[in-house]
């Protein structure tokens, strides 16, 4: 997929954002969806990293003042930047691999496990056990000093979800054109869409007009 090479974070306040799609119901796999209609027109969502930094604050992953921090720090090692930007993309492709298989009732591909697996063991190295009132708690320490820390929540997310039992409940958007995961929390479990208003919407239309087009 074609990324651009600008860093521009001086966006305009009236300049149009992209809002990022939370069905996939996890953070990993709002992470993987990131690409919109894989399997027609694959339309990049994260194509530079101010993008990558405002996805990680618009899902929770990041505080807002990490956001900050980080795209001043972009703007001063731009190459740095492109870097954390490519480690991130492939991380995505990387769990959308495993996730897909998953959902498709395959094997997992060993290649993309053993790279989450590297990318398990360098997040972990960031998190630190602190005490929080009476209880105690992992937090993420010196997120705003690293570029690639947007995506260490999402690497313990995907680690989190692997062991969990809503693994079983993994699905992927029906539509032969999207490739957007999902979690089927529903109670039947018969949850076919990432989203009814556009995917399922989209495929019912093309069926109606299918059958119009027979004469049916």
């Amino acid at each position: 997929m074609v990324r651009q090479n600008t860093l521009d974070f001086a966006m305009s306040a009236h300049e149009p954002q992209f809002v990022f799609d939370l069905s996939g119901g996890q953070l990993a796999l709002d992470f993987a969806n990131t690409v919109s209609y894989r399997f027609e027109k694959a339309t990049e969502r994260l194509p530079n990293f101010r993008e990558l930094v405002r996805f990680g604050t618009g899902t929770g992953a990041i505080p807002a003042s990490v956001m900050t921090r980080l795209s001043v720090k972009a703007a001063q090692f731009p190459e740095l930047a492109e870097r954390a930007l490519r480690e991130a993309v492939q991380l995505r492709e990387t769990l959308f691999a495993i996730f897909q298989a998953i959902a498709e009732g395959r094997e997992v591909p060993e290649k993309a496990l053993a790279m989450l697996n590297i990318a398990a063991e360098s997040c972990t190295a960031h998190r630190r056990l602190v005490k929080a009132g009476d209880r105690f708690e992992w937090r993420w320490e010196a997120m705003d000093v690293y570029l690639d820390s947007v995506v260490w929540p999402v690497t313990q997310a995907a680690v989190d979800l692997l062991l969990s039992e809503e693994l079983k409940n993994m699905r992927i958007c029906a539509s032969d054109k999207c490739g957007w995961l999902f979690l089927d929390k529903t109670k039947n479990h018969r949850r076919r869409w990432c989203d009814m208003k556009t995917c399922g919407n989209r495929v019912k239309a093309r069926r109606h007009y299918a059958r119009v087009k027979k004469g049916e």
